[in-house]
């Protein structure tokens, strides 16, 4: 054999070897994208009944409530997968037996550091159209889902590495499948995920069991005196015998939420220079913005201690006595924040009147459990 017939062979085995290389490389890719089309789709739509005196409930026309998206967002919710390290999941910081908050001033993440502002109740959460957060900065549930997971004082993962979790995961492309029709496990994704947090976030509303609820539209129950007049207190009926507790301003209608950012006395301050949150300022950069919060709904507050943005008040006593006393000087803060001159029967009345708010009960309480319990 001469040497060039050698170098022929010896370049055939060659191509051969790089191209059952190039082959196997191909199959290893092939099996990270697993086919999920023998998997039934068949979206059922999922109509929200919302209690009497709530608002109508609205979803984006793009994340419509299903049923397994629904179902897909309640596992993410409570999974621990989320986190970094699989310690903690969203409900680590909202409770179901806390109405959806957990009791902390402010909330420990997965790496033990605190942040700087309370956990919010998620009940009712999906009537809130005007911001999400303390601050308001982002405008839809499907936005809000998307950032505790790479908050580093929240649960500090990557979205990247949490989507091949998912992807890889025994059971979640069959969720993302059933929820959403993808074909294969490339189409999970953080976007698709949110959107199925979302869903389940929009169906944590109270069951309408409250005593108010049972007073104002059952007819199943009176109120106490104290109670009526606490609750003149709040709304000001306009009885002129009796003070304007100024509560209705901000917190109003069924759900007893302002919806919108209000400077309510919290810090004393001449040019915002010595704020440590600037709240909605924080976001806008105005002025006119700094030091004010959401006002979130009021029902439930009797189990969603400690309060404000920043847990700083631990009972409603507390709260009620920092609006009796016209709270502190801001350039911004609101017109409503005034002393009142409440007496200790008026303040016994506007607690009763808010307990009267409470309800332990859920509209769908088969849907927001934890499925991996």
């Amino acid at each position: 054999m001469n040497n060039s017939t050698l170098y022929i062979i010896l370049f055939g085995v060659f191509i051969l070897t790089c191209y059952s290389c190039e082959e196997e490389t191909g199959n290893d890719e092939s099996n990270d994208l697993i086919s999920l089309e023998d998997i039934e789709y068949n979206p059922i739509a999922f109509e929200v009944d919302s209690p009497p005196g709530y608002p109508l409930l609205v979803s984006p026309d793009d994340n419509p409530l299903t049923e397994d998206g629904i179902n897909l967002g309640r596992h993410l919710f409570y999974d621990p997968i989320l986190s970094v390290d699989s310690t903690m999941s969203c409900a680590s910081c909202h409770d179901l037996q806390l109405s959806f908050t957990d009791a902390s001033a402010t909330s420990i993440g997965v790496d033990g550091l605190s942040g700087m502002r309370n956990s919010m109740s998620l009940v009712n959460i999906g009537y809130n159209y005007r911001g999400l957060f303390w601050d308001g900065r982002v405008q839809t549930l499907e936005e809000q889902a998307l950032l505790p997971i790479e908050d580093p004082i929240e649960l500090h993962h990557s979205w990247t590495d949490l989507v091949d979790q998912l992807r890889r995961h025994e059971d979640y492309p069959r969720l993302f499948r059933k929820a959403f029709g993808i074909t294969n496990t490339e189409g999970i994704t953080k976007e698709l995920a949110a959107k199925a947090i979302a869903q389940f976030e929009r169906i944590l509303i109270s069951g309408g069991n409250s005593k108010y609820n049972k007073v104002k539209y059952l007819n199943t129950d009176v109120f106490t005196d104290s109670e009526l007049h606490g609750e003149d207190l709040f709304i000001d009926t306009g009885d002129s015998d009796v003070i304007d507790a100024e509560c209705s301003h901000c917190h109003n209608g069924g759900l007893f939420m302002g919806d919108d950012f209000f400077n309510n006395g919290l810090d004393s301050t001449a040019d915002y220079t010595n704020l440590l949150d600037l709240g909605r300022g924080g976001v806008t950069g105005f002025d006119v913005d700094k030091g004010k919060f959401k006002a979130p709904t009021l029902r439930n507050i009797t189990i969603t201690a400690p309060y404000m943005h920043d847990g700083r008040f631990n009972t409603l006593d507390e709260v009620i006595e920092h609006y009796n006393s016209g709270g502190h000087p801001a350039p911004n803060v609101d017109q409503n924040i005034k002393m009142l001159n409440l007496s200790d029967y008026d303040k016994q009345a506007l607690l009763d009147f808010l307990s009267t708010l409470t309800d332990t009960t859920y509209k769908y309480p088969e849907l927001v459990s934890n499925p991996h319990n």
